[in-house]
This record gives C-alpha cells, structure tokens and sequence, in this order.
C-alpha cells in the first residue's frame, strides 16, 4: 500500500482547522505537518482535509426499496409493502443493494456504518468489496417462538464467527436481535449470553415508535429501556438504535449502563415515528451517533443531510436555536458515531485510523466561507466531496471511484430492483 500525503488543506483536528500536510502509512495516519514527499501526493487545493463521516444506523439490503411505498402510514407501509418484499430477498438481492449503498457512500464522504439485515452475507462481501468499514449484524426476530429463535440465533452465531474481524478488521461483527417487541424476554437474554462469550457487542432498535413502547408496557408493565435493564440486557457494548420515545428514567438507566445510541432524524421524521430527546440524552453525557436508517425510510445515505437535519429538527422541536449547534452535529457523525460503534475513527489524529475524506468547497453554495463548521452542516452536500480514503486506501480521487464501475452497479440494482418487484 503506497503512502498518501495530502498537502495544502485544511485540516480539521479536534483542535479546530491547521493548514497542514497530512501524512498516510500503510492504513495510520503518522504524521500531521511534518512531511513534504510520499509515494502518492494529492493536492487538497485549500480544500477541507476530515475525518471520514459515519452511520451509525442503516440498512443498506434496502436500498434497492429507495423510493418505493412511500408516504404510507407506518403499519401499512410495513404490513403490505415492506415485509412482503423483504420474504422475496435472495442474498444476491442483498449483495447489489448494498453494493449501491456503498457506492452512494463513497460518494458522498461516508467511511464507515452500522447495518442489521437479513441475508447479511451478501452486506459482508460487498463491504469487504468496497473497501469501506462496516459494523455488521444479522437481524434476528424470534417473536416467541423457541424454535425459530433457534434458527435465528445460530445464524448470528455463524455470521459473528464467520465475519468478525474479517478485511484487516474492516469487518467487525455485532449480534442483532432486532427489537424488544420483536424478540421474547428469554431471547434476548440468550442473545445478551452470547454476545458476552464472544466478547462482541449488540446492535437493538429500541423505543423507536409509541406502539412498540404501548406493547411493552402492557406486556410487561415497563418501559422497553427498563425491560432490557432488569433483562440485564444493557451495556456500553449496546448500540440503541432510535431511542424515540424515551422517560426521564429511560435516560438515567442508558447513562447507568453506558449504551450508545443512534439517531435518525430523517427516518423519525419520514415515518412519523416522533422526535428522539438527543438534548436530554447529550445533558445526560450519553454518546450519540447520527444514522440514515435504510433507504426505504430516509431516501439518501448523504451523511450531510442528516447533520443537517439533526440540527434543524432539534431546534425547531425546542424552539430553541441553539439546541443542537453545527459543531455537535458534526461530531455525532465523526467522532461520537466512532465511539457508538467502537471503531479507532472519527478524529484526524497521529496514530489514528486513516479514515479520510476531502470536501471541496471551492463552490457557490460554500461562498463566502465565514465559518467553516457552520458551512459542513448547513451548506455542503455529499456530492462536494472529492476524494475518500478509508483505511489508507483511496476510494475515491477526484470525484473518480476507484472501487467499482459506477455505471455497472447502477444498471445492477435498477435491473434487480425491476425484478424483485416482479416476483
């Protein structure tokens, strides 16, 4: 692997922007303004050097569904539209739609996401295809039933042996029992065992509509955070997805047990499930990363538009300006989406994994450039990056993707989206 030094950008570090060089060996960041010469040079043209951005929560099997039933009331987007065309999936289904979803990523600046799905091994050898990084978990729904929670939990054990760890550690491989309502008490204390033996963490949608919240209290008497408390369900290697309909006493016992949590704005808004408390959450010091969820619910995988997003919809909500400022809507997409899934990412720092991307912002919309931060958030686009690296390797140079023929993947998922619907 040759050594990338990127010279003439400005760099976001965790101490603000230095106009420094930036220097890459074998998959590390070594060096911040001490070099002048690598095997590859790329000229940033004063453009912003940063740390790739992350999804901390998506489901990129779907997007092969982007654009498909929506504006539907969630039960029946679900009930008739949705899991019907999920039964028809092949893993070959799974593969090209994620393949796309990488595409869309390299793209637009994301280096690394969290995905629950089914068919997961064709999520895996896209990933391990696309030179992204990728923290992959097998969705297991058992509702009640011994026997398919068998079933399900033995392909989650093979997925985490099979995967974990795998592409230079690309790969890493979480258990994912999909939600509460979905997965009996006894399910997921097995899950929880499980997880616990091979020292690997969990992926779990939790509180993400009332009705889920409305079930389990009438199920149980709790809240779903309290069920997965007394389950002894909870720890900092949990990766609450959504967290939408939360109590003050939710929150405490998130804190307690360290979980993280990833939220989805877009997603939340799309299909009305209601507004995540993210302000309460971050008074509370609980970290929180910023996900798309799948394309079926969202649209876009454009990390951009969800900082965005997050920032606007929390001010709104509050009607309070400064609810959730640029500066901590781009940390929930860097560094705190890296906390939330355990990845060395998300800071341009020495020793730091070399996961990086440069913004182009050379253009009307980010003119003139006051405040920088400001401008990531509110101004650029997926589209105004120009070069993705992750670990190391370049992805993308100068708007040219390295890792795949854009058009072939493309005409793929078109023609198999075509299909799958006429099944």
């Amino acid at each position: 692997m040759a050594d990338i030094l990127i010279k003439n950008g400005r760099i976001l570090t965790p101490k603000g922007f230095v106009e420094k060089s930036l220097l890459i060996e074998d998959e590390i960041i070594t060096n911040i303004g001490g070099k002048d010469a690598a095997e590859h040079v790329i000229d940033a043209n004063g453009n912003i050097v940063m740390p790739g951005l992350i999804n901390a929560h998506t489901h990129l099997g779907m997007t092969l569904f982007r654009g498909y039933a929506d504006d539907l009331p969630l039960k029946e987007w679900l009930n008739e539209h949705i899991w019907p065309i999920e039964a028809k999936l092949t893993e070959d289904d799974v593969h090209v739609g994620t393949l796309l979803g990488c595409l869309e990523m390299i793209k637009s600046g994301t280096a690394a996401f969290a995905d629950m799905y089914i068919r997961m091994d064709g999520t895996a050898k896209a990933v391990e295809a696309s030179g992204l990084r990728g923290v992959l978990s097998y969705g297991m729904i058992e509702l009640g039933d011994e026997e398919k929670g068998e079933k399900e939990l033995k392909i989650g054990k093979e997925f985490v042996k099979k995967w974990n760890g795998a592409s230079n550690g690309r790969i890493t491989a979480m258990y994912g029992p999909h939600a509460p309502n979905t997965c009996s008490s006894e399910f997921l204390v097995r899950v929880r065992k499980q997880a616990d033996k091979g020292d690997v963490g969990i992926h779990i949608h939790v509180s993400e509509t009332k009705a889920e919240v409305d079930q389990i209290e009438v199920q149980y008497d709790m809240s779903p955070v309290k069920l997965l408390d007394v389950l002894g369900f909870l720890g900092p290697d949990v990766l609450a997805a959504h967290c939408v309909w939360l109590s003050p006493e939710d929150i405490r016992i998130l804190k307690e047990n360290d979980v993280k949590v990833a939220h989805n704005p877009t997603s939340n808004m799309k299909l009305a499930s209601g507004v995540a408390p993210v302000p309460e959450l971050h008074n509370a010091g609980i970290t929180v990363g910023l996900g798309t969820d799948g394309c079926a619910s969202n649209n876009t995988l454009d990390m951009f538009h969800e900082m965005k997003m997050v920032a606007l919809l929390h001010k709104v909500h509050k009607l309070e300006p400064t609810a959730i400022p640029a500066q901590k809507a781009l940390e929930m997409a860097t560094v705190d989406g890296a906390i939330s899934m355990g990845l060395d990412t998300g800071i341009i720092a020495e020793g730091r994994k070399a996961d990086v991307i440069i913004v182009d912002i050379n253009k009307p919309h980010l003119t003139p450039k006051h405040d920088l931060i400001s401008h990531l958030v509110y101004c650029a686009k997926g589209s105004d990056v120009s070069t993705t690296i992750v670990d190391g390797k370049i992805l993308m140079e100068d708007y040219e993707v390295k890792m795949f023929d854009e058009a072939e993947i493309m005409a793929r998922a078109e023609e198999r989206a075509k299909d799958l619907m006429g099944r």
